[in-house]
């Protein structure tokens, strides 16, 4: 239960990507709920399947029953409707789209269920060790965890094995047959050098990022987990940047890998601060530890700028049964 003045401390982790060096850490290693930062693996499985060429860009994606059947639907598609599988990217990871994030996972695996099993084969050989997947999109489960050292090691992982993708992770909104659909990743266009990569939320999790910013050639990743607000999201996340780029955090020589994770810890459950009666309380707290960017305090954001935005069509094709052939190519327009 929270208590008033009781303040707990949220996962942080900072570092440097091409050196793997932690710059700073907090809790890097207690399990979290990750929401749609789970998205960072779907994602990877998705480019590793296209360099394999089991799939390519204009494979269609068809919106399964299932795929259709997930909370919180912002793509406004229905049963049958299809993408490329590159607009559908871009759809799962700027516009955070749920039921394409599992719909992808259809095209990919066959099932979801057969795509959550290569999800958890592939963080097992990534080395992390605190993480769970029960599902592509980062939905609540009470199983499904990680923790800011896991999560890092895996948007690391996206960054540098697949530069050419960073497009995906760029693009600040989708509009999806006519939908506009926003990323909530306002780095992209109030931090200069941010690169990507996924946000996150979900009651039990409180607001999380996994960002990457670059300058003068150097790429740092921050990690921020259980943030109140997305103000204090955004800022805590942008003020590491600052501080890492100006070479203000001090470097242990410890790498992101030997990081330990806590085990035996349970992730927090952080629905009765953020979405319970105990809310208001808990948020005036934070806002007394984390008043960046609030009125009359200094702020680590700019102004924002122009936005990268993917327009997306998308077309009917019948429902198939499971391993029936793919759904009809994108018609020409």
């Amino acid at each position: 239960m929270f208590l008033a003045g009781a303040s707990l401390q949220t996962p942080v982790l900072v570092v440097d990507v091409q050196s793997g060096q932690v710059l700073h850490e907090e809790a890097a290693g207690r399990p979290w709920y990750p929401a749609s930062t789970t998205k960072l693996m779907t994602a990877l499985l998705a480019f590793e399947a296209l360099r394999d060429g089991t799939v390519a860009m204009d494979t269609p994606v068809v919106m399964s029953a299932n795929a259709m059947n997930q909370s919180f639907l912002v793509s406004g598609l229905k049963i049958g409707s299809t993408l490329t599988l590159e607009d559908a990217l871009y759809a799962a990871i700027a516009g955070s789209a749920n039921e394409i994030a599992v719909a992808i996972g259809e095209t990919i695996s066959g099932s979801e269920e057969a795509f959550v099993a290569a999800m958890n084969e592939r963080a097992k050989r990534l080395g992390m060790g605190a993480t769970t997947f029960r599902n592509p999109s980062g939905l609540f489960d009470r199983d499904h965890q990680s923790s800011a050292r896991d999560l890092a090691i895996l948007g690391m992982e996206v960054a540098k094995a697949f530069p050419q993708h960073e497009r995906f992770f760029r693009t600040s909104r989708v509009v999806i047959d006519g939908k506009q659909v926003d990323s909530n990743n306002v780095l992209l266009s109030r931090y200069p050098g941010a690169t990507g990569l996924k946000t996150g939320f979900v009651c039990a999790a409180g607001r999380n990022i996994v960002a990457l910013a670059e300058r003068g050639g150097r790429q740092v990743m921050v990690v921020v987990l259980g943030a109140t607000t997305d103000r204090e999201r955004n800022e805590r996340a942008a003020q590491f940047f600052t501080q890492a780029f100006a070479g203000d955090l001090g470097a242990g020589g410890a790498t992101v890998t030997a990081l330990a994770n806590e085990q035996d810890a349970k992730p927090e459950d952080m629905r009765g601060r953020l979405c319970g009666d105990q809310s208001a309380a808990y948020e005036a707290e934070r806002d007394l530890l984390f008043p960046m960017g609030l009125p009359g305090q200094p702020s680590y954001l700019e102004p924002a700028g122009e936005i990268e935005t993917r327009i997306i069509k998308s077309w009917q094709s019948m429902v198939l049964p499971a391993k029936a052939p793919r759904p009809t190519q994108r018609p020409l327009q």
